[in-house]
């Protein structure tokens, strides 16, 4: 799946209350279980802020390992 893709569903599902924030990898498939686990978990990590690939950064990461987007959201979102 291509970034937008994947990044659209998770806003989108943030947007529609399908999703509260911070969440977790779980609360994510829970949210979106069309989504691949192994994949999200990659997205997640590669797109975090000060991350090692230096990729967009999309999400803050807080100190239980749940995730928030950073806004303004991204990708005319």
């Amino acid at each position: 799946m291509a970034v937008h893709v994947i990044y659209r569903t998770i806003v989108r599902a943030i947007k529609s209350a399908k999703l509260m924030e911070p969440f977790s990898l779980n609360d994510l498939i829970k949210a979106c279980p069309y989504l691949d686990k192994y994949t999200c978990m990659v997205f997640l990590s590669k797109h975090k802020q000060v991350n090692p690939s230096e990729t967009s950064e999309l999400f803050e990461m807080d100190s239980e390992g749940k995730y928030k987007l950073i806004r303004p959201f991204k990708h005319d979102l």
